[in-house]
């Protein structure tokens, strides 16, 4: 019997020698930095998320940081230069459908966010190339190729968040990412004009020159968001590898049949949205000179106030998106951000009062309304219709902002900031109508955009049972 056992653990012991011959040896475990399932790692990626978009964001708003000098250096008025943004929105009216599209049938979120991140740095490097060859019309060519990957990158760097971060932590990567698109903005709107005056001292004079090369410098950023693409385009790839991830989808499902059936508190969400927007992102585009026109500001102090609304969005925009979370009650804070946006516009355009005071409160209320308007239209829509209706939204927000830059030009050339100004409260009068509208509305039907943060817990209960 002893013998018999002892047999067997021989053979058992054979059996496991031959085993670890042929089996592959097991990999040794990765640093904290270099495995996909650790921490370490997805704050990597999430470094790399939040760079990938501040390319873009810096050189959007180029044309309002060096707003006196591309009007000199190119010879044009206000209405040839606010085409510059006209420009960047017309191709996104199309977009905002397909760029979803794009990137889960065709191009798939690596080579998608790789190609527009291309696309911005060709923009930005054509766009720079008008101004040094003194062409205005390759600048707005520039400025139309930028568009196409511009917004379509924002779509692919959400795309990537979604797939890298899971429940609660990802409020807080959107909000680090929309921070890191203001910072974006703010560095730009305080850096180009002095870049600008050291081109001028180093090739000894102003110029459509010193324009070009100045925007080329600026075009680095993009560059910087290419390296981005390419990094993450790398990490994703092998964390599939390791981790057997599949690669990320937007969850954009377009059906422009959908439309039809959109409610009226819908159609009022998209109303407030455009004009509001528009009273803002082509006042900041024009607002550097009538800052120093009115106020007498220095170019430099001009561009510090211009970017104040970006600097205060920074850090509010996560701050806010929690509080609304935390309290619901969307339409009133929707209300409270109009009124707010009202005042400053007023305060800017009938009073001397500091406009840091209004440019303040500008930026606050921006941020407030971005956090309590856009997540409404998941509570009037059906889940399958979401992507339909948020490409909706922001294809005639780009309409909208294409169309009133264009006017908000043509308005300041014939009859001066002050006529503009009441144009702008007249736009954000406008979508403060449709919040009051859409409040009475919402509640002749019972509708769920005012519930608090206690019902709107208490009704997911109810449908879990």
């Amino acid at each position: 019997m002893e013998e018999e056992e002892d047999e067997t653990r021989a053979l058992l012991a054979n059996r496991r020698t031959e085993t670890s011959r042929d089996a592959p040896a097991v990999p040794r475990a990765l640093p904290a930095l270099c495995d996909p399932s650790r921490l370490a790692h997805r704050l990597l990626v999430l470094l790399l998320m939040c760079f990938l978009g501040f390319g873009s964001y810096f050189c959007y708003d180029n044309p309002a940081a060096l707003q006196t000098q591309v009007k000199q250096d190119m010879q044009v008025n206000t209405t040839k230069f606010m085409l510059l943004y006209a420009w960047y929105s017309w191709p996104n009216v199309v977009l905002c459908f397909l760029g979803g599209f794009l990137i889960d049938r065709v191009f798939g979120i690596r080579w998608g966010t790789i190609i527009f991140s291309c696309f911005v740095c060709i923009g930005q490097v054509v766009f720079a190339l008008g101004g040094i060859v003194n062409a205005f019309w390759l600048m707005e060519f520039g400025r139309f190729v930028f568009g196409i990957g511009g917004e379509s990158l924002a779509v692919a760097q959400n795309t990537y968040a979604v797939s890298w971060f899971k429940g609660k932590e990802l409020n807080l990567v959107f909000g680090l990412q929309l921070s890191m698109a203001r910072i974006g903005s703010t560095v730009n709107m305080n850096l180009m004009g002095w870049l600008y005056s050291k081109v001028e001292a180093s090739l000894g004079s102003a110029g459509h020159t010193t324009l070009g090369v100045t925007l080329m410098i600026g075009g680095i950023t993009c560059i910087l968001s290419l390296i981005c693409a390419l990094a993450l385009a790398y990490l994703d790839q092998r964390a599939e590898r390791i981790l057997h991830k599949e690669q990320g989808k937007t969850g954009e499902v377009i059906k422009l049949t959908d439309v039809k059936d959109f409610s009226l508190p819908l159609w009022l969400i998209f109303f407030i949205c455009v004009f509001y927007y528009v009273a803002v992102f082509p006042f900041i585009g024009l607002g550097k000179v009538f800052f120093t026109e009115k106020f007498g500001f220095s170019s430099q102090a001009a561009s510090a106030i211009n970017s104040v609304v970006y600097v205060i969005s920074a850090p509010m925009s996560p701050i806010f998106g929690l509080l609304v979370d935390k309290t619901g009650k969307n339409i009133i804070w929707v209300l409270c951000a109009v009124v707010t946006t009202l005042a400053s516009h007023m305060l800017l355009a009938f009073t001397l009062w500091n406009p840091w005071i209004a440019m303040c409160l500008l930026g606050i209320s921006y941020s407030l309304l971005a956090c309590a308007l856009w997540p409404m239209v998941a509570f009037v829509v059906p889940e399958h219709q979401l992507g339909t209706a948020y490409g909706f939204m922001q294809s005639i927000q780009n309409l909208g902002l294409a169309v009133i830059s264009i006017i908000a030009g043509m308005i300041l050339d014939t009859k001066g900031y002050l006529f503009l100004e009441v144009f702008f409260i007249a736009c954000v009068s406008l979508s403060l109508l449709a919040v009051v509208l859409l409040y009475l509305v919402n509640r002749a039907r019972g509708g769920n955009l005012n519930y608090s943060a206690r019902q709107r817990e208490e009704i997911k209960l109810s449908h879990a049972e």
